[in-house]
């Protein structure tokens, strides 16, 4: 699908740029026109992906986020948040519910919930390299008073 707009932003590996990124999708998909629940969709599989590269990407360092939003033809925003950091070195068993590297504090439901909020989930990765997270989220236009 071709882009329309697209915008890109990078950010440490703070905490706290967890909230940055969500409304900056937020924000970036309101052109589209969606409704209180896509957005709530939308912001809730972003703060996932952004909470899990923050998370297992930098375990004992700061690292660089990165976010990129697409607009595609038909109402579609195509989200990338990519990271260079552990990677992983099983995706099928990551993506498992339930599944994590992240000691008892975390629920191992990440790309789960990432999948239920989206229209599509693609996740590359490699041991040393990073991961790419790529999530599709059909917006409908609100209908016309």
């Amino acid at each position: 699908m071709r882009a329309i707009n697209e915008v890109r932003v990078e950010f440490p590996s703070h905490s706290g740029n967890e909230a940055f990124a969500r409304s900056c999708a937020a924000c970036f998909a309101a052109q589209l026109d969606p409704t209180l629940e896509e957005l709530g969709d939308l912001k809730t599989a972003v703060s996932e992906a952004v909470t899990n590269a923050i998370v297992h990407a930098y375990p004992d360092k700061l690292g660089t986020v990165g976010l990129k939003l697409r607009v595609l033809e038909g109402g579609v925003l195509e989200v990338t948040v990519r990271d260079r950091g552990v990677g992983i070195p099983d995706v099928a068993r990551a993506m498992e519910p339930m599944f994590t590297t992240g000691g008892d504090e975390r629920s191992g439901m990440g790309f789960s919930i990432m999948e239920s909020f989206t229209d599509g989930l693609r996740v590359r990765s490699a041991p040393g390299r990073g991961t790419t997270v790529v999530m599709l989220k059909r917006l409908s236009r609100r209908e016309e008073s």
